[in-house]
This record gives structure tokens, C-alpha cells and sequence, in this order.
């Protein structure tokens, strides 16, 4: 009689597949000048350093393909990767592009456009929005708590209406509002924005910024912790004031 038992019936399982939500940073191409696009990244790099090393981002290349405009992947790809990005897919590519980023080890994604193709059509997909068209989303509001490893990211101002809990990060081009406690990282104007202000009920922040310019919480005042607070730049300075 055989000793060696049944896998199927003996095996524990070790892990499972869980659905969540995981807020990625789009590149949005819409011109194929490397050059160009390594001068303006450096830009936006040295506006937010904490936010952009090492971050995640996909690589969206669905207005050049609509434009018919041409650009090698591969290099693009290396291209990011040096500037200390992390690149995990490309979207809205042509055959070619989307097989240079397999080999490079990227997710190929889908636009709306192309639902489950692999091919690319530039004529039948929609025309982009021009630059006069008006942003109608006004702010991203996040009503649960945002966890630990979580990142958030807002093209408008992010209102949380629960807490930031310790290494989570939130990240808005405009304002961040937050209605419990900050105990992560909170990053306002991101790209540049000095107006954009932080505000929360109760202060106790990993890292605080605002248009790059930020402070860490050994380097916060005593005497705004566990406050409600409002911060906002004055001079280059980050000034935290009750509120």
C-alpha cells in the first residue's frame, strides 16, 4: 500500500488572491522627444523627490498611437528606469510597443478603447480632450480609512474623510483635507502648487510636504501634536498653525 498521500486532500493552502485598490501614477506621452521628456521628468522629480523615487507608474502611450506618432519603447522604458521610476505596464501601445514591453517584463494594459485586443486601431479610438477643456472632477473624496502600504494619488484636492494610518501616503496636485488622524505621509502640490495647503484634525505625520519643501516628524513641533493644524508655505518655509 502506498504511503504517499493525496496532495489534494493534505495540502493546507499558503496563500490566496485578495482584490484591493492601489492608486498608480500615470506617464501620459504625447510627444517621442527622449530628451525632451527626460528634461520634464527631471523637472517633476526635483518638485516632489519623495514622491516620485522609486515610485510606480504605468506608462500611457494612447495619444501617440492615436497621433500616429512613433516612439521606441524599449528606449523609453530604460529611459524611466534610469530616472529611478518603476515602471509595471505599458497602456494604449501599438503590436510593436506592447511586445518591447513584454521583454522588459511590463504588463501590456488595456485602454477602454481596445477592451480585450492586443491590436491597436488609431482610427476608432476617441480624440483626446484639448487642453482648453475644463477638469469637471473638483477633489477625490476617500471615505475609509487609508491603511498602511496604501498609496493615494489626486489630480485635484483629496478630501479623507477617516484617518491616514502610519506608512500610508497621500498625494494630491492640489490640497489634502482630513477629517481623523494623520499618522503617514501627506504630500500637497505636488507638482509644484505652492498655494495648495495641508489640513488635518489630529497631527501625529511620518512626513509632511508641500510643493517638494517638507519636514519629517522628529522635526515637528511638540506643540502641534495631536492637533487640528493647517500647513501652508510662507517664504519656502512650511509654517504649521493652528486652526
Amino acid at each position: 500500500m502506498s504511503l504517499t498521500s493525496d496532495p489534494k486532500i493534505s495540502h493546507k493552502p499558503v496563500l490566496e488572491f485578495k482584490s484591493g485598490s492601489f492608486t498608480v501614477p500615470s506617464l501620459h506621452l504625447v510627444g517621442n522627444d527622449l530628451d525632451a521628456i527626460k528634461i520634464e521628468l527631471e523637472i517633476k522629480i526635483k518638485q516632489a523627490p519623495d514622491f516620485f523615487s522609486q515610485s510606480a507608474i504605468i506608462i500611457d502611450l494612447q495619444t501617440l498611437t492615436e497621433k500616429n506618432i512613433t516612439l521606441n519603447a524599449n528606449d523609453l522604458i530604460v529611459l524611466v528606469r534610469t530616472l529611478n521610476f518603476q515602471p509595471i505596464g505599458l497602456r494604449g501601445g501599438t503590436t510593436a510597443q506592447n511586445e518591447q514591453a513584454r521583454l522588459l517584463n511590463l504588463a501590456v494594459l488595456t485602454t477602454p478603447h481596445q477592451g480585450n485586443s492586443t491590436k491597436t486601431e488609431p482610427s476608432k479610438l476617441a480624440s483626446p480632450p484639448t487642453p482648453d477643456e475644463p477638469d469637471l472632477e473638483t477633489s477625490k473624496i476617500i471615505s475609509s480609512q487609508v491603511r498602511s502600504g496604501q498609496r493615494i494619488y489626486s489630480k485635484t484636492d483629496l478630501i479623507i474623510l477617516s484617518s491616514v494610518s502610519p506608512g500610508a501616503e497621500i498625494i494630491s496636485e492640489g490640497n489634502i483635507h482630513i477629517y481623523g488622524s494623520l499618522k503617514g505621509r501627506a504630500l500637497a502640490g505636488v507638482l509644484g502648487d505652492k498655494e495648495s495647503r495641508i489640513f488635518c484634525l489630529n497631527l501625529e505625520a511620518e512626513l509632511i510636504s508641500i510643493a517638494g519643501i517638507y519636514q519629517v516628524s522628529e522635526n515637528l513641533d511638540a506643540a502641534s501634536h495631536k492637533k487640528p493644524i493647517q500647513i501652508f508655505l510662507n517664504n519656502e518655509k512650511l509654517i504649521i498653525q493652528d486652526f
